[in-house]
């Protein structure tokens, strides 16, 4: 049984990781358009919001027995492990402004070893060597699969920064969607966290588009801080109709869903590595979608990663044994 609900978790976790890796390309869609990271995450948050909250309207209705609510302390304890979510939109996609896209996707896979050394610590026990080997692998593969090594660029040290805040943000996110709360029905869960990010992001919002317009003050800091040069305009509610959609149902529906479902069975360091497919996916639909070139040497890298997930759920010698005696 204890098999069955680790399979069960890699691959809920898979899924969520390869939607949400579908995300980034149409984030640098709606760029293109001329959006700003506040009208994406916004659109996004509100319209993730929304849906969430339908389906566990559905879900109370449908369901033959009672769901579990959650306490008042859990309910503090999910928005404020919630503001994760909207940190790690947030800090993605301001990266994503001053490096390429594929520079930023490796930054955030840094909570690949960051989640590692996480469940290290609170277990006080050492990774063991086909895990340390499995993170390499997938680091190797993660320079490869974005062509790293070959990209003549200079590094903006801002995308560097958030790239990096990112990455702790989505370990973070992972940790409690495996620790907190697991009792309560996914939706629940899911809408109580989601509140949580969308805090963030609504300051963002005053922060960087609303507060700006009605002061001089704060359009200075905030173009100082950021070091932005964009304009400062309205809020384009087109965004809504447009992208909000597709960002809300690939960034703060169906993957936070799955992950809900899936790490409490995989566990961290497990689903952390699993959660690498984000790459793969993200380097496809560049491909398919916004004809970037994908070259040889990247496809070597997406096969290290996919390597990595196998060599993880090898079963070890003491499974073999203890299946062999079932």
């Amino acid at each position: 049984m204890k098999k069955k609900n680790i399979l069960k978790g890699v691959l809920f976790v898979g899924i969520g990781a390869s939607i949400y890796g579908m995300l980034a390309t149409f984030v640098k869609m709606a760029y293109q358009d001329g959006f700003t990271t506040s009208e994406v995450t916004t659109s996004q948050f509100l319209l993730g919001l929304t849906g969430l909250l339908v389906l566990n309207f559905i879900q109370t209705i449908t369901s033959k027995q009672k769901l579990s609510s959650p306490s008042a302390k859990e309910v503090r304890m999910l928005m404020l492990a919630g503001t994760s979510l909207g940190c790690t939109s947030l800090f993605y996609y301001i990266a994503v402004q001053y490096i390429d896209v594929s520079i930023a996707i490796v930054l955030l896979m840094q909570s690949v070893w960051f989640s590692v050394v996480v469940e290290s610590f609170i277990s006080k026990k050492l990774p063991n060597a086909r895990k340390v080997i499995s993170v390499i692998i997938v680091l190797a593969g993660t320079v490869l699969a974005t062509n790293l090594m070959n990209m003549d660029i200079e590094l903006d040290w801002h995308g560097i920064f958030w790239g990096l805040m990112a990455a702790a943000s989505y370990t973070l996110t992972m940790f409690t969607s495996n620790t907190l709360a697991t009792h309560l029905p996914v939706f629940r869960k899911s809408i109580i966290m989601l509140c949580g990010g969308a805090v963030v992001v609504f300051a963002f919002l005053f922060f960087a588009q609303i507060g700006p317009m009605h002061s001089e003050a704060l359009k200075s800091f905030y173009l100082n801080f950021t070091d932005n040069t964009a304009h400062i305009h309205s809020f384009n509610y087109s965004i809504f109709w447009t992208y909000g959609f597709v960002l809300a149902l690939f960034g703060t529906i169906i993957p936070p869903i799955l992950f809900n479902i899936g790490f409490p069975n995989a566990g961290l360091g497990l689903g952390s590595i699993v959660s690498s497919l984000e790459l793969p996916v993200s380097v496809t639909m560049a491909f398919v979608l916004l004809d970037e070139k994908v070259i040889f040497v990247q496809w070597m890298g997406i096969a290290l990663i996919l390597f990595a997930i196998v060599l993880m759920n090898l079963p070890s010698k003491e499974e073999y044994k203890a299946v062999e005696l079932s």
